[in-house]
């Protein structure tokens, strides 16, 4: 692997596609699953009240959504490959919906390993279509202007996980009196109908049409090499795994704490339905991130904007752990704007030059999303022994292999697949 000043992303093998339509369909996708994700974020202190847990317990919620990603991921690659980018996205929609549905008998029984259960189905689902969508926008266009066009469309992702606090939060602690313990039922509501829309969009999916992509043909085609061999010839995708593991579990984990963060006396001291409010902040920063760095990425090479945004994100969480009051209120909730352009841009460079290999390296990278099952439980026992702010500093090591990524293992070139 030697590196090289590229960051052209993906090179489509075959003419490129020019579509409105089809994308616009696409990124509604990526809101819904934006939406499903952030929702864990209020899960995670509604359901630690209702089954007194220890925030390492609390964690679990995220390390089976998550952990899911680790399982699945590499069965969707091979089942994309299979059946084609449009049917996964169908597949994923489906098995998410009926993952929803599972929350209805987890809340009337109140039992904890029950919702582990329903949200393992469900993230099975979204790791599904997350393995067909991705590269299916960064193919989609310009092979050169990918990292861009699959930011703009995270964009709507990180909508969804700004709306996602304010009215989960709503639904699940509005019903619930000062001083009375929280319920189990109050999950229902907002879970049936994002039941509902599931299987909707599923639907209207199957039923429209997209344009083929050399990389969207079924068979046999780019299982004539290896998931190692892959890492071993690209060194953008190799570097890139344990980026998106590093920065998904930063951001899922400092997501999973800023409630509880918030509640800190030292900190905010406030109640669980107006620091749920505030989380709204966190994911709309990465919203906004998103459309401003679409924009920049036409001025400036990904690979540095990422270094860049990752910097930064170091020095606030720094700031977040060494101060108190208003001050680390906003450091750690403005580490949300520089969120913003990693996934996206993490993801096209590492999946430059793959051609009719696209598909598995999805897999792979998607497979990496487990960091988001792993990092919070480290920062759960972290904050159990050591205090919660202290633990923020485990994200913030996350943050500094992304800016290696950024600058030097995004540079590795391609060998010859």
């Amino acid at each position: 692997m030697t590196p090289t000043h590229t960051d052209s992303a993906i090179a489509s093998p075959g003419s490129t596609i020019h579509s409105k339509w089809p994308l616009i369909a696409l990124t509604s996708l990526f809101f819904m699953w934006g939406f499903i994700t952030a929702l864990n974020d209020i899960l995670i202190p509604h359901l630690k009240g209702v089954f007194s847990l220890s925030y390492t317990q609390a964690t679990l919620i995220q390390f089976c959504f998550f952990g899911a990603y680790f399982l699945v991921s590499v069965p969707a690659g091979w089942l994309v490959n299979k059946i084609g980018f449009q049917k996964g996205i169908g597949v994923g929609l489906s098995i998410a919906a009926i993952g929803c549905l599972l929350f209805i008998p987890a809340a009337k029984l109140e039992v904890y390993v029950m919702f582990l259960g329903a949200l393992f189905i469900l993230a099975g689902g979204v790791t599904i279509l997350q393995v067909s969508a991705n590269p299916m926008v960064a193919l989609m266009g310009d092979p050169k202007s990918a990292s861009s066009r699959l930011t703009l469309t995270q964009g709507f992702n990180s909508l969804g996980t700004t709306i996602a606090p304010s009215l989960g939060g709503y639904l699940i602690f509005s019903s619930t009196s000062v001083g009375e313990k929280a319920g189990a039922n109050t999950v229902i509501l907002p879970y049936v109908v994002l039941a509902a829309a599931l299987f909707f969009i599923a639907v209207f999916m199957m039923r429209m049409t997209f344009p083929q992509t050399a990389a969207d043909q079924v068979g046999d085609e780019g299982n004539d090499r290896s998931f190692a061999d892959l890492m071993r010839l690209s060194g953008p995708l190799f570097w890139g795994v344990i980026g998106i593991f590093m920065y998904v579990g930063a951001e899922v984990s400092i997501g999973s704490f800023i409630i509880n963060f918030l509640a800190e006396e030292s900190v905010a001291g406030l109640e669980e339905i107006a620091a749920a409010s505030y989380l709204t902040y966190y994911w709309g920063g990465a919203m906004v991130g998103r459309f401003i760095g679409a924009a920049l990425m036409q001025k400036i090479r990904p690979g540095l904007l990422l270094g860049i945004n990752a910097g930064l994100s170091v020095l606030l969480i720094l700031t977040a752990v060494m101060t108190s009051g208003s001050i680390a209120m906003w450091a750690i909730l403005l580490v949300g704007f520089f969120n913003s352009i990693m996934f996206p841009t993490i993801f096209s460079l590492a999946l430059r030059d793959l051609g009719k290999y696209t598909s598995k390296g999805s897999g792979l990278l998607c497979l990496a999303i487990v960091g988001g099952a792993i990092v919070p439980v480290v920062q759960g026992a972290i904050a159990d022994s050591a205090g919660l702010q202290l633990s923020f500093v485990l994200p913030m090591l996350c943050y500094i292999f992304i800016i290696f990524y950024g600058l030097v293992g995004s540079q590795y070139k391609v060998e010859k697949l």
